[in-house]
């Protein structure tokens, strides 16, 4: 994975009002930490880290006021609701060689009949990777695939030196029979009809004493 090159500069200014006049400088408030460093608070380019971040789980080599750069993995990137803007980022200090935890994203690949679909238990996976070489995902290959099959954690081909984190029989997806649509429109009508339904309810009149 290549390393984003990133001219950092510390701040000392913080709260809200603080950190909405870094943003409209062009800079986004970070914080970088970890190996028993004190938290250094920090601004970055808006536009070279929102590049930087276009991938999952970036590393960024980053120098702050001009002094000896580090590497750094993006943690938590908390982004605008709204504008494609970032608001604030978090870096965890890495060296080369070390393994971290992080989320990679699940892609299928390979054909399969129309008479089947896949059924996805889980979106992401946790590897734990070496920080400088963090695949941008994990393919899960369905092809050949029959109704009734699934896939589990340890089918998975992880890259060379990944580690999943959790139990080898975790279910990451299933392969299932295609409704026809006679039997979803079976299954709206019915629905439909239920629910059209009202309880009955007695209207007699009570006898007069």
């Amino acid at each position: 994975m290549s390393q984003n090159k990133i001219a950092a500069v510390s701040r000392t200014e913080f709260g809200k009002g603080a950190a909405r006049r870094t943003r409209r400088a062009g800079l986004v408030p970070a914080v970088i930490y970890g190996h028993g460093t004190d938290p250094v608070h920090l601004s970055l380019p808006a536009h070279e880290l929102s590049l930087a971040l276009r991938v999952a789980n970036a590393v960024l080599n980053i120098s702050v006021d001009g002094g000896k750069s580090q590497l750094a993995l993006a943690k938590q990137v908390q982004r605008h609701p709204i504008r494609p803007e970032i608001e604030h980022l978090d870096l965890v200090i890495v060296r080369k060689g070390e393994k971290v935890s992080v989320e990679v994203a699940l892609v299928v690949v390979g054909d399969h009949p129309s008479d089947r679909m896949v059924l996805m238990d889980q979106q992401t996976i946790t590897l734990e990777v070496e920080a400088t070489n963090i695949p941008t995902e994990v393919e899960v290959d369905i092809a050949g695939l029959q109704i009734g099959d699934s896939i589990t954690a340890g089918d998975l081909k992880l890259p060379a030196g990944a580690v999943f984190a959790g139990e080898l029989t975790d279910l990451i997806l299933s392969i299932s029979a295609t409704q026809s649509q006679e039997s979803l429109d079976a299954e709206l009508a019915s629905a439909t009809s239920s629910e059209a339904a009202p309880a009955a309810e007695s209207t007699a009149p009570a006898e007069e004493a």
